[in-house]
């Protein structure tokens, strides 16, 4: 009977532990105990999961007492698998680690420190490696398309040369930055962003908006700052191989070594080859231009006890392009049988960051770059040669809980020399290079305004000083508030400035077709502009966010640098504009971010970019900016297919009606139409170290019509034709909007070793 009673007793205690309910209490924090809020939180081979909420706390109920795997995922960190046995005696702590990916939180550009892209008062767009190998892409130029509001410009139809308008606004107001230094500018711009190794690239930062404050000149418009890879945290080896079916062929290789215990070093290449001439408009001349181009690039990172930075960079970049007739070959070059615009270029670049070993945070940068140019336009010549230098000091300093300081001098020196008026002297008798300087110094303030760190306040200035134009200030202001985790709101506003340079001003400008006039000398442009922008974060389910991003701006130009192309067809004539001029417009994208395995990205930009001339009677007459759709947008699509290891891409931008450079009595529409350049690609994972992918571009086959004024006679030797030319046309191939090439297929391999 006894025994009997104690296995009653121990058969209901084991039921009793076997029913046993509980709960579970977590929070998920990042490496610094910052809690991580919106986070997918599951427990393996059941069905329940949840969401964190925004002070990254969770909660599960009426648990039977077991052993569980917790899977925790969220955006940008890495994916966390724990073991926990229920029940538990308290609230268990979970830390994730932050990774890259296509939402990376860390940017620079706005305050030239590192802090996460939510803190940052200025609004910061990302393009990742991972983003821009949605397709095949010759080069970071082309990538830029993938931003809203982004858009990469082509020229000139001969030579392809171009530049990145951002919100409307033309090359000359992008400054394009390489690790935050102005080492892309004047001459080079045009090549700025092509030939720049994958494997050398972190990130791109886009700053749509003024930033002179911080990075002086030509950033009235836009910022687009380069950031290269650390050599540590690069992988051991990268290699990129693509080719298209009109016989394209790019090579991007990287690969890492130490040097001992001291340094880490970094190699890149980049091999463009494109030698098939093809003329699918069947107009005589080459629809792409023919380039053989090659980059080397290397970055030292040297180890020191004290973990401050010490980096050593260098690039070399040599480009042998031509487009023209199709039969043209080196015979015919700077001759005037057969028209051909034959470009070599040679640029070599220097860079340097060396963090100085005191208590306070002292960085010096310096950068060197010389571009040398030989080329013709059809039988004019063009040979020109331009160095930058470079250097600056700046401070970082916390002098309180509420105020974090920065403080720099920056000194840039510009050599400028070429074979045309722009450097000749008053008399016109002797050679003149243009060299310039400018001596900087600037302050920037970041206030927290509350201790829980919802409102934050940037004050900014700086002042120029040039030895042609003397003292130019520009201040900025930014506010961020951000009551809660879901919601920010940014409020900027600013003044500019910026300087001639033809050659960026426009290509066409020194294509032969048309001559350069100055009418004075040009004035400094100045800029005061504002910018609102709102972002928020719609919770869709446990694990998805569906971002959106809006923001208004507005810009006001006195002393616009003008380029008139209305008033002599053989002519672009510089002047500062009697009058001034705007850019004004909005932005909206909205990002699915999630765990899933469908993503997207959709934007669409309104811009209305006008130049107003003021008679002596004071009447009004505007003018739309040339090459500046009021309507333009990005579509980026996404999906992985897990159990093939197959990822499908869609990607593309449409834009609406630009007006285009006709010449008069024009037989060509004035405005562009609607159209969209879309792409597809496919995709396959092999172990995680190989990608082979097949895609297609241009897959709605979109092509320009016309895009060359007269391209039997680019001598202009038949003008005076009476017969077959009444109204005294002219060669011209600057009616551009769209690039010359069709649809087209390309294969690649993608290999990388860690």
């Amino acid at each position: 009977m006894f025994k009997f009673f104690l296995f009653s007793v121990f058969f209901v205690f084991q039921l009793k532990a076997q029913t046993l309910v509980t709960e579970l209490k977590g929070r998920v924090e990042n490496v610094q105990g910052l809690p991580i809020p919106f986070v997918s939180v599951a427990l393996l081979n059941t069905s329940l999961v949840t969401l964190s909420n925004e002070e990254g706390s969770f909660q599960f109920s009426n648990l039977p007492a077991a052993t569980y795997t917790l899977v925790i995922q969220a955006l940008s960190y890495r994916s966390k698998q724990q073991i926990i046995k229920l029940p538990h005696p308290k609230e268990i702590s979970i830390r994730l680690q932050l990774i890259e990916n296509d939402l990376n939180e860390v940017v620079v550009t706005g305050t030239m420190k590192e802090m996460s892209k939510d803190d940052s008062p200025v609004n910061i767009d990302i393009i990742t490696p991972k983003l821009f190998q949605k397709t095949a892409t010759p080069n970071l130029f082309e990538a830029t398309s993938l931003v809203n509001g982004v858009k990469p410009q082509i020229n000139c139809n001969v030579c392809n040369t171009g530049d990145i308008h951002i919100n409307g606004m033309e090359g000359p107001y992008t400054l394009i930055l390489i690790d935050g230094m102005p080492i892309v500018s004047g001459l080079s711009t045009v090549y700025g962003l092509m030939g720049i190794p994958a494997g050398m690239i972190e990130r791109l930062e886009i700053a749509k908006g003024p930033a002179a404050a911080l990075y002086g000149s030509e950033a009235m418009g836009g910022t687009i700052n380069l950031i290269t890879k650390r050599p540590s945290l690069a992988p051991k080896l990268s290699l990129d191989y693509y080719s298209t079916s009109y016989r394209e062929n790019n090579l991007d290789f990287s690969t890492k070594l130490k040097l001992g215990k001291k340094a880490d070093y970094l190699f890149g290449s980049n091999i463009y080859f494109y030698d098939q001439p093809l003329d699918k408009n069947k107009d005589g001349f080459t629809d792409v231009t023919l380039q053989k181009r090659l980059s080397l690039f290397q970055k030292i990172a040297f180890k020191r006890k004290d973990n401050r930075a010490f980096d050593l960079a260098g690039r070399y970049v040599y480009e042998d392009r031509w487009g023209g007739e199709m039969n043209w070959d080196k015979r015919f070059r700077g001759g005037d049988s057969v028209y051909g615009e034959s470009i070599y270029a040679r640029r070599f670049e220097f860079l340097s960051k060396y963090q100085w070993p005191l208590k306070e945070k002292i960085y010096t940068q310096l950068s060197y770059n010389f571009h040398d140019q030989n080329s013709y336009y059809g039988k004019v010549p063009f040979m020109a040669k331009q160095s930058t230098a470079f250097a600056q000091t700046y401070m970082t300093k916390q002098v309180n809980a509420n105020h974090d300081l920065l403080a720099g001098l920056a000194f840039k020196n510009l050599w400028f020399d070429d074979n045309t008026l722009i450097t000749q002297s008053s008399d016109g008798r002797s050679n003149k290079p243009e060299n310039t300087n400018t001596l900087a110094m600037f302050l920037q303030d970041e206030i927290r305004l509350d201790s829980a760190d919802k409102h934050k306040l940037l004050l900014g200035t700086r002042l120029d000083y040039n030895s042609v134009y003397k003292f130019i200030p520009s201040p900025r202001i930014a506010y961020k508030w951000s009551p809660q985790y879901r919601f920010i709101m940014r409020l900027n506003a600013g003044t500019g400035f910026r300087i001639v340079n033809v050659f960026t001003e426009d290509h066409a400008a020194l294509t032969g077709a048309r001559e350069v006039v100055f009418m004075d000398k040009i004035k400094p442009e100045k800029s005061y502009n504002g910018s609102l922008n709102v972002v928020y974060k719609m919770k869709m389910n446990r694990s998805s966010l569906i971002i959106w991003d809006a923001t208004v701006f507005y810009y006001y130009f006195s002393n616009k640098i003008y380029a008139n192309y209305d008033l002599d067809p053989n002519k672009v004539i510089y002047a500062n504009l009697k009058g001034y001029a705007y850019s004004r417009g909005f932005s909206l994208n909205a990002s699915l971010a999630g765990t899933g395995n469908f993503k997207f990205s959709l934007g669409a930009t309104y811009v209305n970019v006008q130049n107003i001339s003021l008679d002596s009677s004071g009447k009004k007459t505007a003018s739309w900016q040339l090459q500046s759709p009021m309507w333009s947008g990005n579509i980026i699509l996404s999906y992985h297919f897990p159990i093939p290891a197959i990822k499908l891409d869609v990607t593309g931008n449409w834009y609406g009606p630009q007006r285009l450079p006709i010449l008069p009595l024009d037989y060509r529409p004035q405005y562009s139409p609607w159209f969209c350049l879309l792409n597809i690609q496919v995709s396959k994972t092999i172990k995680d170290k190989v990608d082979c992918y097949v895609g297609i571009k241009n897959l709605l086959n979109f092509m320009p019509k016309d895009p060359i004024m007269r391209p039997h006679d680019p001598f202009d030797k038949k003008v005076t034709d009476p017969v077959n030319n009444p109204n005294g046309f002219t060669f011209d191939p600057s009616y551009n909007y769209a690039p010359i090439q069709g649809i087209r297929a390309y294969v690649g391999i993608r290999i990388t070793l860690d």
